[in-house]
Parts: structure tokens; C-alpha cells; sequence
């Protein structure tokens, strides 16, 4: 895995150069058409996390890659990406277009608005895809030429409009999204089982070899949370329908496979980055969860 990569080293990555509209001021917003950074000579974007936040809309046919997880995109679609997540993306067709705007979490620090980590949009483990329709696609590309024209105005105060443009794009996928009791948490039972689930997905990305996954067990789990892991599996199992070590077990294997698909690490390493302190034991693993060896998915 690589590191996170900078905003310099997105621009370099994309422009060979810094652009010469890159604004400086705090939290580093920019926004540019998705056309005018898919050269056909580009590299690929690689499977990385990144130290900024990113609000793409984008259409035709691509695939992204995420997390332990992948998403075919065939339309018009907001996409949403934070620093805790690695990514990256494949173009299918010469038809993609779009926008996007990227920026630190500090542009929004101090304006009265929620924490970016505040958001369900930004939260580990969240959907990041939100599918458009021909009309939403125009209010949305709207938005983004409003953005662009601030961008590239002598305007004192455009940084405060398109601090409101990104708002609006954040307001705009939230109230897009279905009603959805993950987020409500009505009784104490549903609260541990989410803190439960959010504690398991802040142990990933894996970023390096000597990066060890450390809470395995449910009794792991249990003795940082100050409860009993009875309570704690009992919680978990109402809640979600699943064990506490049907869900450690799940997230393990979809880590395991985005180290195997997006690094060079040896299957040992892998191995022991996510606990397993022999080979042969994450190959048990591995195999009992996908039904089959680690090896197969390297090369595919």
C-alpha cells in the first residue's frame, strides 16, 4: 500500500506541473472538468489513500475500487472520497466525463458546518455512490460550473461561494439518501453494535507489512469497550443478525483481498499484517472465507 498521496503529488501525478489557477488559500479547494485531466498518455490512478477530500461527478462506464470493496459505475453519478480510504479507478469506455473538486478538511473548519467526519457521506464503511438522474445530473453540473467561474474570478470573497457550492453538493447527496436506521441507533443495544462496527473499520486501511491488525476476537473487542463479550456478541447478533466474529471475519478476508489485488507484498506479509502470525493458517483462513487460496486472487 502507498502512502497517502499529497496534494502536490496529485497535481504532478495529473499536470507534470502545479496548475497555474491552484489557489492557496486555506484548505486547498480546486475544481477541474474530468476531461481536461484524462489524457489518453495518462498513468494509471493508483490505489492509494489521499490527505484530501474529493466530490466527483462523473458518467459513463468506469469501475471503482474502494476499501475492501468495488463499484461499477454505467451513469451520471456523485461519488464521495475521504483520507481514511484508499481508492482507485478504471475508465471502461472513451465516454467518461464529469467534474470534480477536491480540498483539506480545514476549508470547512470554523464556518458553522458539521465536521467532514460528522457526515454519513465521509464515515468508514459508508456508501460512497450516489446514482443520478438526467435532471439531477444538469442541477448537479450546474453546480460545477458555478464552481469553476468563482475559481477563475478576481472575486474577494469567492473562497466563501465555493466553500457554499461544496456544501451544497454535500446537502444535495444527503438528501438523496433513503432513511436509514444504521444512523439512528434507537436503544443501547443498536449503539454498542455500532460502535462495535465503526471501531472494526478504523483498523483499516492496512498500510504497511508492520502494520498489524490488532483487535482479532471478540474478546478483544469487548475488553476495549469495557463490556462483556456475551453482551457484546448478543448486541451484535440482534442487531445486525451476524456474529461479532462473522463480521471480523468478513471485514479480514475483504482486507485480504485488496492487499493481495493492490499490492506487492507477499502472501506472508499479508498474512502477518492481519494477525496471522503463520502462512498456512491465513491460507486456512483465507480459503474457508472465499473458497479459494490466496493465490488465485493475487493473479487475477
Amino acid at each position: 500500500m502507498r502512502k497517502p498521496e499529497s496534494l502536490p503529488e496529485f497535481y504532478q501525478h495529473h499536470f507534470k506541473e502545479l496548475p497555474v489557477s491552484r489557489p492557496v488559500e486555506r484548505g486547498q479547494v480546486n475544481v477541474f472538468r474530468l476531461e481536461d485531466v484524462l489524457a489518453p498518455s495518462a498513468e494509471p490512478v493508483p490505489y492509494s489513500r489521499r490527505d484530501f477530500y474529493k466530490i466527483t461527478l462523473i458518467r459513463g462506464r468506469n469501475l471503482y475500487h474502494y476499501a475492501d470493496k468495488s463499484l461499477a459505475i454505467t451513469g451520471p453519478t456523485l461519488l464521495f472520497f475521504n483520507p481514511q480510504v484508499p481508492y482507485t479507478w478504471q475508465p471502461l469506455s472513451e465516454e467518461t466525463t464529469g467534474f470534480f473538486c477536491i480540498f483539506r478538511e480545514e476549508f470547512f473548519q470554523g464556518w458553522g458546518n458539521p465536521t467532514l467526519t460528522e457526515l454519513p457521506l465521509f464515515q468508514p464503511g459508508s456508501t460512497p455512490a450516489y446514482p443520478l438522474t438526467p435532471a439531477q445530473d444538469e442541477e448537479v453540473s450546474a453546480l460545477y460550473g458555478k464552481m469553476l467561474t468563482e475559481l477563475h474570478s478576481d472575486y474577494p470573497l469567492k473562497y466563501a461561494l465555493l466553500r457554499s457550492y461544496a456544501s451544497e453538493l454535500i446537502h444535495y447527496a444527503l438528501k438523496l439518501r433513503p432513511t436509514d436506521a444504521r444512523y439512528q441507533h434507537p436503544d443501547a443495544k443498536s449503539r454498542l453494535a455500532a460502535v462495535f462496527l465503526e471501531l472494526l473499520e478504523r483498523q483499516f486501511p492496512i498500510e504497511s507489512p508492520r502494520h498489524r491488525f490488532a483487535l482479532r476476537s471478540a474478546s478483544d473487542f469487548a475488553r476495549h469497550l469495557a463490556v462483556h463479550v456475551n453482551h457484546l456478541n448478543r448486541c451484535v447478533r440482534d442487531t445486525t443478525g451476524k456474529t461479532t466474529t462473522a463480521h471480523i471475519a468478513e471485514r479480514l478476508a475483504g482486507e485480504a483481498q485488496a492487499l493481495l489485488r493492490h499490492t506487492d507484498w507477499n502472501i506472508a506479509e499479508i498474512g502477518y499484517s492481519l494477525g496471522f502470525d503463520e502462512p498456512a493458517n491465513f491460507t486456512y483462513f483465507f480459503k474457508k472465507q472465499t473458497g479459494v487460496a490466496p493465490s488465485a486472487v493475487r493473479w487475477v
